[in-house]
């Protein structure tokens, strides 16, 4: 259960840091277009589109074996958010 409360929240979390890079595109590509895309929609279609993201990802890898391990919930995050490695990279580089 606590597996699934993890996960639970990285969607959240996912959902919301793509919703919100979202918002301003749309702000921008309608006020150039003459087409007014309401705000909270286009932060919801960010969303839904990363959360998909990363539920197909987490699909896939239950197809594979009908388990997931925390490496296979880790590389399906990973593939949306990278920020923890570029840090980390770059720690590693400055020594």
């Amino acid at each position: 259960m606590k597996l699934f409360g993890n996960v639970l929240l990285r969607v959240l979390a996912t959902f919301v840091a793509s919703a919100l890079g979202v918002i301003g595109a749309g702000t921008v590509a309608g006020s150039m277009s003459g087409v007014e895309i309401p705000i909270w929609f286009s932060a919801v279609m960010g969303g839904v589109m990363a959360v998909a993201k990363v539920v197909e990802l987490l699909a896939l890898a239950f197809l594979e074996d009908g388990k997931l391990t925390m490496n296979e919930i880790n590389a399906a995050f990973q593939q949306t958010v990278a920020l923890k490695n570029v840090e980390e990279s770059k720690d590693e580089k400055t020594k």
